[in-house]
């Protein structure tokens, strides 16, 4: 066991590693800005330490009694004009406060691509930040990586955006650059494993995985995985201020990380040494299934950890930028229990509280398209289970009297999810939070998605003040001019 401070715990790679070190038995102290933004949930066991590492005075505190520093700050979205001088900055900071410490290893997370040859300033930064480190006299394991493959990783999310929504891209040369992605779990491996390798004390290791891919590759695969057919074609024209552009008009990334990202690509980054692979001993997984895995975390089998708050800091393994959600939040005076029991009991015979025969009209035509219809009902018109078919709804999740959630098995462009939860507000009160949430396959899904969203609009907000209302009246009226729930 060590004790371990995470500088940068809060970003892409930080708030990963923190929960995979206290299981391993660590003690780690996590140095952030705003304490109040710290996943409580993820890091329970970890020390929050407040500090700011362009603020040298606050670091002393934070290094008190610590033997390894993870250091995973970079400062690309801070100044489009001069990331490299904060990260110099930073650097020298959080080195300098280390040595005062006595802080006896440093592990740094930085980016492959050949030194001394032409390299962007995105690169050259990264590999600059290693050797400043490296001049504090303590010992350092950099590890070099390329593309994390994961949700929530700007390279791999804006492949993923791309992909799902052009059938016809024009990208400029930097598709056919050399690159070799890496899963974010093996590269987590790596960062935690390290800690019971001596031998690692001290190097330079490049980590990747067993593909060497162009991006060119690497979007081509993510669509089979996705199963869409896709087309690039390649012009030598796009600068990459004009991709910048490009890329923010068709996906949500931001336009000053994406420019400093595609600078970056006119680099080859692939591994030049195979020294981790042999002092680590095992094997990191290839793209297309680094892909799979990554796909399934954004909308498949982990949907019970996946969607209840897929928006909130709570669980930042998911990248929201791919659903469409409407969310309803209705306070209420009606017992918990006694809402929850006419959420358990919608669809079948039961229906769904507004617009039954719009329900059946989609019923009909999921039915001429091939899909399985209303047909299925429910096996019991008050019990439920996990896994129940609810006409064409599965449950995939349901925790008594507080949450039920249904994956859609109807034909649809794409993913969607229904969710119920039912909270205890006040000494008697509920509150009801029905979400709707979408992954649009391909282009057509976005194009259904904003054609329905009108009448989504009316069935989910009176779907879910009918539910209230259908418990409301079976509790017993209240007294006239009351006021039995509202929307939040």
């Amino acid at each position: 066991m060590a004790d371990v401070l995470v500088i940068g715990a809060t970003g892409y790679v930080g708030r990963r590693l923190v929960p995979r070190l206290l299981k391993n038995g660590h003690t780690v102290r996590c140095l952030v800005r705003n304490p109040s933004k710290a996943p409580d949930d993820i890091w329970k066991g970890a020390e929050i330490a407040k500090g700011d590492v362009f603020k040298p005075e606050t670091l002393k505190s934070a290094m008190k009694n610590i033997k390894v520093v993870y250091y995973l700050v970079h400062s690309m979205t801070s100044s489009e004009k001069n990331f490299e001088e904060l990260d110099r900055e930073a650097a020298a900071n959080a080195a300098g406060a280390a040595k005062q410490a006595g802080v006896e290893r440093i592990i740094y997370l930085g980016g492959l691509g050949r030194r001394y040859e032409g390299q962007s300033r995105h690169l050259r930064s990264r590999h600059e930040v290693g050797e400043i480190l490296r001049a504090s006299g303590i010992p350092v394991t950099e590890f070099r990586a390329a593309v994390l493959i994961g949700t929530g990783s700007f390279s791999f999310e804006m492949i993923h955006h791309l992909v799902n929504r052009l059938p016809v891209m024009i990208c400029p040369r930097w598709v056919l650059i050399k690159t070799q992605p890496i899963d974010i779990d093996d590269a987590l491996r790596y960062l935690v494993d390290c800690l019971d390798k001596p031998e690692s004390v001290g190097r330079i290791l490049d980590i990747g995985g067993p593909d060497v891919l162009t991006y060119y590759d690497m979007m081509m695969t993510v669509a089979k995985v996705l199963d869409l057919k896709r087309y690039i074609i390649r012009v030598p024209v796009l600068t990459p201020r004009l991709s910048s552009y490009w890329l923010r008009l068709v996906t949500p990334v931001s336009v000053k990380l994406g420019r400093s990202i595609i600078e970056s690509l006119k680099s080859e980054t692939v591994c030049e040494n195979d020294d981790a692979r042999r002092i680590f001993g095992f094997e990191p997984i290839g793209f297309e299934e680094a892909v799979k895995k990554a796909l399934i975390a954004t909308f498949g089998k982990q949907a019970k950890t996946v969607f209840y708050e897929a928006i909130s800091a709570a669980h930042p393994f998911i990248d929201p930028s791919h659903l469409r959600v409407d969310r309803r939040v209705l306070d209420t005076e009606i017992e918990p229990e006694k809402l929850f029991e006419h959420v358990q009991k919608i669809g079948g015979d039961n229906g769904y509280y507004y617009a039954y025969w719009l329900w059946r009209l989609r019923g009909f035509i999921d039915r001429i398209m091939g899909g399985i219809g209303l047909r299925k009902g429910r096996r019991d018109p008050y019990e439920i289970a996990e896994g129940d078919a609810i006409d064409f709804w599965r449950v995939e999740e349901f925790t008594p009297g507080k949450r039920l959630l249904l994956r859609a098995e109807m034909k649809l462009w794409g993913l969607g999810w229904l969710e119920f939860i039912v909270e205890t507000k006040g000494n008697r009160g509920s509150r009801l939070i029905q979400t709707v949430r979408y992954y649009p396959k391909g282009l057509w899904g976005i194009v259904y998605w904003y054609m329905t969203y009108p009448i989504h609009i009316l069935i989910f907000r009176n779907m879910a003040r009918n539910l209230a209302e259908s418990a409301r009246k079976q509790k017993g009226a209240k007294p006239e001019g009351s006021a039995p729930f509202k929307y939040r």
